[in-house]
């Protein structure tokens, strides 16, 4: 029944990942403003509801590091795994606005929570409102701060007419598969690791990870495919902040997550710190503003010595 669960949920979130990004395409017409900003609003808010609800049932019901090793992981996993692969797939360009926005942002919340963390073992919160309004700052500014005509070249020009009704279908239809498809593979991956005897902390940095960060690569995956790379680029970074700042952030206004789990601090946060600032290194090694096949290779091979290292303890 778990792989069962497994392939339904992959089913699902590839379904998903097309709605979703379709929409997203659409939305970027109807309201006059780039695709990147899209892939870091619609996209990654609808991603990243997986990481939410897994974290935020995780906290109440006892299990918080499962909480903090979810978004840490998927965090992980969002640059090795599905910006590794998704670079394969089709080589990724990165903009100016990832150097002078989106990746000090990303670095400032991955080190805001370590400092959070760090500082007294938990995750009160007023830390939570400070991470969550930080990113309603973010994406208000990002709004405001982009131009009609950026990153509107190279899109199906049938989505342009789109109607509003069909857009709310499709965004509907993206949710709920991605959040169906997120829960069944997750359910599908913690009995398989349950039953191999390693810990919550392991699950959570790994499988439960790897689970709710399928949708991000299924939307990233199809979006390079397609070309629509701003969009690619945009989810993965997009989605990063999301989780820190809506995830935990959230999730800490509710109830305070403690650090129940040593590695936490001492192993899985550098990892993920690791993989947020190599994302700037291989923008400015060559290729110069460019993650091909090669990068990509890099990526998934390093995420793979995590995995390996995370299971060892």
């Amino acid at each position: 029944m778990s792989v069962a669960y497994l392939i339904l949920g992959f089913i699902l979130l590839v379904v998903g990942g097309e709605f979703l990004v379709r929409s997203s395409v659409a939305l970027s017409f109807k309201l006059n403003i780039s695709k990147i900003v899209i892939g870091m609003t619609v996209v990654s808010f609808a991603t990243s509801a997986p990481e939410l609800l897994v974290s935020l049932q995780a906290a109440l019901s006892g299990s918080p590091a499962i909480a903090i090793n979810n978004v840490v992981g998927s965090n992980i996993a969002n640059i090795g795994l599905v910006l590794g692969i998704t670079a394969i797939v089709g080589a990724i360009a990165i903009d100016k606005s990832f150097y002078r926005l989106t990746w000090p942002v990303m670095m400032l919340f991955s080190g805001a929570l370590y400092y959070f963390l760090w500082n007294d073992n938990q995750l009160i919160a007023i830390e939570g409102l400070v991470l969550f309004v930080a990113l309603l700052i973010f994406v208000i500014y990002l709004i405001k701060s982009q131009k009609a005509t950026d990153d509107l070249e190279d899109v199906d020009d049938a989505l342009a007419v789109v109607s509003n009704f069909k857009i709310g279908i499709w965004l509907l239809i993206g949710a709920a598969a991605l959040y169906f498809g997120s829960e069944w593979l997750v359910k599908g991956a913690t009995q398989i690791a349950t039953s191999l005897g390693v810990s919550e902390a392991v699950i959570g940095v790994t499988m439960i990870a790897i689970g709710t960060s399928v949708p991000e690569l299924a939307a990233s995956v199809i979006a390079a495919a397609k070309k629509e790379k701003a969009i690619s680029l945009g989810n993965l970074i997009g989605s990063n902040i999301f989780n820190i700042g809506s995830v935990l952030g959230l999730t800490s206004m509710i109830k305070t997550i403690p650090v129940t789990e040593p590695l936490i601090l001492s192993r899985d946060i550098f990892w993920m710190l690791i993989f947020a600032a190599l994302v700037l290194v291989l923008g400015l090694i060559p290729k110069q503003h460019e993650i091909g096949k090669i990068k990509g290779f890099a990526l998934v091979l390093l995420y793979g010595i995590f995995i390996v290292l995370a299971f060892k303890g």
